[in-house]
């Protein structure tokens, strides 16, 4: 080989080596460096929306190994490279922390790549001009400002500081409602006179840019609030509706287009201290927005897809918020529900908070649970039955295993008492929920929890459950009166099928059913209890004689013959399974502890609790009705039950048939 040839080789070697180190530096520049062309458009929201989702796409998509790391370097940026992944799923779930993760990521994004400066952050959001922000923009500001001092008791102090929660009338409504207007948030946002530094400012945008990315749109800071929960879709004209108005009435539908008409997509709620208040100054903006905040606000653990077939879903966010989604066909818009538990305050003195009487009825409620008493918890939707529920779980007896069914998660009893031997179960699509309760009976549980009685199955389980499969039992329902519960249950164990006959279906529920706690909402937003009933089944007794054979003629013995008959009949047609009375009801902002509870029911909690608590119990019962003595006094036709006077409050009249 001639030295031309050697040299020829070497160059072409050389030539080649500083092709392949061109190509990979060019490559790990573009992993680096972004160009961006800047002109009128760039700074805004929709542009840098495009660059962060190019630029997320880029990072996550890369192949490590063309790059030439070395093997400590590729190892780092492939557990980045995942951990960017995991975050990118877990924050469309609602997990606060993902969420943080992606915002900051976005952050660095902005400002080191895309070149954004105080100069011209203003084009995103015009931070410098308040007369050019919107209501949203201002309500965006106030959120951040108050989130830093408060954190996610941001939106609860600043309804609070202004008194929001109240109702007003709008322009155009001729009756008050729970509203917070565009106009509120701008006189809130010049009282404030917030200053915003640069790093503020970015990170308003920030969150604008993230809640169209990955978030839920307009709700998506509401969301995370400890608030009660938000719905949205739920008041505003339907798109189907839209059409119809156009062929009808033009001038109609210009107003509409106008936005002087709320749409589907306007409608954002929150659910706050028992109260459904409307945020008027957001909005989705489009359908498109409101229908890809629904589709994607339920997918926590893969529940399915939300089709026209199936045009509902039940499940539970990361945070262990219930979320319910509805579409058309099945609902006239896209609409979502989410509600929220504060297990933080979920015990019975903050639900209490206070009020006259209320130190005397939550030791009432702690020993009817200590005594191992079958307990339901009444009221309409919104009214705390579930936080009331978790309360009263507190004081069920460490030794006590405890087994919830759901139809889905919602009490999440592990985060509140971690220590305690606790397991849920829940409906499935293979697994029904009589199903799930034959495997709790094997499950070693004490205590059975059933979170709503809402379906003829569920207060099969119920009724099942309290009779065989545990020590004693909790559930809420729906009823509005305690006789409306008994009838409700009797009903449900009918139509599935468990009895035929109305009186024994009816008998079976009363002989489970000890206390019935009936909560209250009333037109202010206030909850409070209502009343504690206690249910006492009427013993059946033989009242049939032979006085016949005592009759010396065939009349008279006709004549006895026929009273055994009659109550004979009496017993069949028409014979009383139970009496109910209050032993606690709420009087002029005040609990008043009234009739006794039944000698039964007495026995029965003091064997069920320890030594310490049966005589503090003992005590209860002496204070509260020692002048009683569980006997009746006749006056004029009825019984009334002896009871201690309380300010110059009548002794209630209790009728013989309850006694």
């Amino acid at each position: 080989m001639t030295i031309t040839n050697i040299i020829l080789i070497i160059v072409v070697l050389a030539i080649a080596a500083y092709a392949v180190f061109h190509n990979i530096q060019k490559k790990k520049n573009a992993e680096v460096e972004v160009q961006v062309d800047v002109d009128d458009k760039t700074y805004t929201i929709e542009k840098m929306i495009e660059f962060v989702k190019r630029r997320l796409d880029e990072i996550t998509k890369i192949n490590l190994y063309d790059i030439g790391l070395s093997e400590e370097e590729l190892k780092r940026r492939k557990n980045k490279k995942y951990e960017l992944k995991k975050a990118l799923k877990g924050c469309t779930y609602g997990d606060v922390n993902d969420k943080k993760y992606v915002k900051e990521l976005i952050y660095d994004l902005l400002e080191k790549e895309y070149g954004v400066t105080e100069s011209n952050i203003s084009k995103a959001i015009p931070f410098d001009i308040p007369s050019l922000l919107t209501a949203q923009d201002k309500f965006d500001v106030l959120i951040y400002s108050y989130k830093k001092e408060f954190g996610y008791e941001a939106l609860t102090e600043l309804i609070k500081k202004y008194n929001l929660a109240t109702l007003k009338y709008v322009e155009g409504e001729t009756k008050p409602s729970y509203v917070i207007t565009s106009n509120e948030i701008e006189e809130i946002y010049e009282k404030e006179n917030i200053v915003l530094s640069f790093s503020d400012k970015l990170s308003v945008v920030v969150q604008r840019i993230y809640q169209h990315y990955k978030g839920y749109s307009s709700i998506d800071e509401v969301r995370d609030m400890n608030i009660d929960g938000v719905s949205g879709g739920v008041s505003g004209l339907p798109e189907s509706f839209l059409s119809q108005v156009a062929q009808a009435d033009g001038d109609y539908l210009e107003q509409v287009t106008e936005h002087k008409v709320p749409r589907a997509c306007d409608s954002i709620w929150i659910f706050f201290q028992g109260k459904s208040i409307r945020l008027e100054f957001l909005s989705f903006g489009t359908e498109a927005e409101l229908k890809r905040v629904c589709q994607n606000i339920y997918k926590y653990n893969n529940p399915g897809q939300l089709s026209d077939t199936n045009g509902y879903k039940i499940n539970e966010m990361k945070d262990g918020s219930r979320v319910v989604v509805v579409r058309p066909s099945f609902s006239e818009t896209w609409a979502f529900f989410v509600r929220k538990f504060d297990v933080k305050r979920s015990t019975l003195e903050q639900w209490f908070k206070g009020e006259p009487g209320c130190d005397e009825s939550i030791e009432l409620l702690k020993y009817l649970v200590k005594g191992a008493r079958i307990i339901s918890i009444t009221g309409e939707q919104g009214c705390g039955k579930t936080t009331m529920l978790m309360g009263m779980i507190e004081n069920i007896y460490e030794t006590m295993n405890i087994r919830v069914q759901e139809t889905a998660f919602e009490l999440h009893l592990r985060k509140i008492y971690p220590t305690r031997n606790i397991l849920t179960f829940r409906e499935t699509e293979t697994i029904s929920g009589q199903e799930g309760l034959d495997v709790q009976k094997k499950t070693d549980g004490s205590v059975n929890i059933i979170g709503e009685v809402a379906t003829d199955p569920v207060a099969s389980w119920m009724i099942q459950a309290a009779q065989v499969a545990s020590k004693f039992t909790l559930f809420t329902h729906h009823a509005k009166t305690f006789p409306n519960l008994v009838t409700a249950l009797r009903n449900s164990m009918l139509r599935a099928g468990v009895f035929k006959n109305e009186k024994t279906a009816e008998e079976q529920v009363v002989q489970v059913l000890n206390f019935d706690i009936h909560l209250t909402k009333d037109f202010k937003g206030k909850r409070y209890v209502e009343r504690i009933t206690e249910c006492i089944p009427v013993e059946e007794k033989n009242e049939y004689t032979f006085d016949h054979r005592k009759e010396k003629t065939l009349e008279g013995k006709f004549d006895k013959f026929f009273d055994n008959a009659t109550r004979y009949f009496e017993k069949i047609t028409d014979r009383q399974l139970y009496t109910y009375r209050n032993i606690l009801e709420y009087v002029d902002g005040e609990y008043i502890i009234t009739n006794p509870i039944s000698e039964t029911n007495l026995k029965d909690m003091r064997m069920n609790m320890d030594e310490m608590d049966m005589e503090k119990f003992d005590k209860f019962v002496e204070r509260h009705w020692r002048n009683s003595n569980r006997q009746t006094v006749q006056v004029s036709g009825t019984v009334e039950t002896p009871q201690p006077k309380r300010r110059g409050r009548k002794p209630k009249e209790v009728t013989e048939e309850e006694v």
